[in-house]
């Protein structure tokens, strides 16, 4: 079986490259070079079927994942569904089944049926709520069961899979020898560490990565190199303990070019503003090129309620500085499981800040949009402005007109663009 990154090695333009440039401003030809160098990748795992692909990487449109899922204290299928349809109502490019409660092999099945996008997971979690249903401790996993759980899962037909593979003997000894005030807010990081601290042996997921790219390979499922050190406060941004998990990070990613394996690495996280664009320079440099999946980053700790408005002014600043996935953060951050709204306001968010980004790479047409609603303000055009906009329902729902259309309640007869027009 071969990969969609075999495939660009061999310079081939498979049917799913070609899907993948729609509204993009790259040919073809040149996802393919990408694909082939480890700058962009392309999740659809073979056994996976879903009519919206998408690519991610060097070139193209900045991307923006929705989390989803439900918790041990929520798990409802009826709420899942309903975060999915809000989800994908506001144009997200992905889904992350997050799910630690309930039926988790039914979840997982139902949103990759449902989903008209790709479809990611993280396979430690479902392993970690099994074990903890049937009060077994965390330590007892064995790393034969992690990989099987893992198969099991991509065979099923995950597009992409978070793995924290990066957290190893040496960087929980580099973690430990740093002041943080969060040591580890990533579960699947959290997990690693307290197994390999109470078995003293190495993660099996680095330890085994080579029958890890095996699975990954079988199925072509992109791996997304987990942060399991990521900071989880400001305070705690670019250390010694989230910079060697990311050098970790750069060597396993050309393993698993090698090994014609995609992937992408996982990046923070709570990074102040004045550090933001460093972070994403440090990734690409240190893992040459690949594409970077951020969560926010976060610029501020203090805006709970608030935290998609904190994370679109991160995600836009790394998007402009070379960041290509955006993990949606919404208003129930640190909060608790988001809702339906949530969901959405999370989504468009992420998008704003990707569209923002696009503008700042000065991606070919990216501002094509922003002429067109700005020639239909000029115009008093009020159903361009509606079609143009990034919500048409919400512009719709709050458009306030004068009855004889020629401006907004905002300036009614004092309509800055009318009187402008005047002979």
């Amino acid at each position: 079986m071969a990969t969609q990154l075999d495939y660009a090695k061999q310079g081939i333009v498979t049917e799913e490259m070609k899907q993948a440039v729609a509204g993009e401003p790259l040919t073809a030809e040149e996802l393919r070079e990408r694909i082939a160098l480890g700058h962009a990748v392309l999740p659809k795992n073979v056994n996976h079927s879903f009519p919206i692909l998408r690519a991610i990487g060097r070139g193209l449109k900045t991307k923006v994942n929705a989390n989803l899922g439900s918790s041990g204290e929520c798990c409802l299928m009826e709420l899942e569904d309903a975060k999915l349809q809000a989800a994908l109502r506001g144009r997200t490019d992905s889904i992350m089944d997050l799910s630690t409660g309930g039926n988790l092999g039914g979840l997982r099945q139902y949103f990759l049926e449902k989903s008209t996008v790709m479809v990611g997971a993280v396979p430690i979690y479902a392993l970690a709520t099994e074990m903890v249903c049937s009060h077994q401790p965390l330590e007892k996993m064995d790393g034969d069961q992690l990989l099987k759980s893992i198969e099991k899962q991509c065979m099923e037909g995950l597009d992409y899979i978070t793995v924290h593979c990066g957290v190893t003997l040496a960087s929980v000894k580099k973690l430990d020898s740093f002041q943080r005030i969060m040591p580890c807010v990533s579960r699947g990081g959290s997990i690693h560490m307290h197994w390999m601290r109470a078995n003293r042996k190495e993660n099996p997921l680095y330890e085994n990565f080579d029958d890890l790219l095996e699975i990954a390979h079988k199925y072509d499922v992109t791996l997304s190199l987990g942060d399991g050190f990521r900071p989880g406060t400001i305070l705690d941004a670019t250390d010694g303990a989230q910079l060697e998990e990311l050098m970790i990070l750069g060597e396993l990613a050309k393993r698993a070019r090698a090994r014609g394996v995609q992937t992408m690495i996982e990046g923070p996280g709570h990074v102040p503003l004045q550090q933001i664009q460093a972070n994403m320079l440090l990734q690409k440099r240190l893992c040459d090129g690949a594409p970077f999946y951020i969560l926010g980053p976060l610029p501020t700790d203090i805006a709970a309620g608030y935290d998609h408005i904190t994370s679109a002014i991160g995600g836009a600043l790394a998007g402009s500085a070379g960041a290509d996935f955006i993990c949606y953060v919404t208003p129930a951050e640190h909060l608790g499981l988001p809702n339906v709204d949530d969901v959405y306001q999370g989504v468009m968010a992420s998008r704003i800040a990707a569209h923002v980004a696009d503008i700042a790479k000065g991606l070919p047409g990216a501002m094509d949009a922003d002429r067109r609603i700005s020639e239909a303000r000029q115009k008093l055009d009020w159903e361009g402005v509606i079609r143009e906009s990034l919500d048409p329902d919400l512009v719709k729902e709050r458009l306030q007109v004068t009855e004889d259309r020629e401006a907004c309640s905002m300036c009614g007869k004092l309509c800055a663009v009318k009187i402008s027009r005047m002979q």
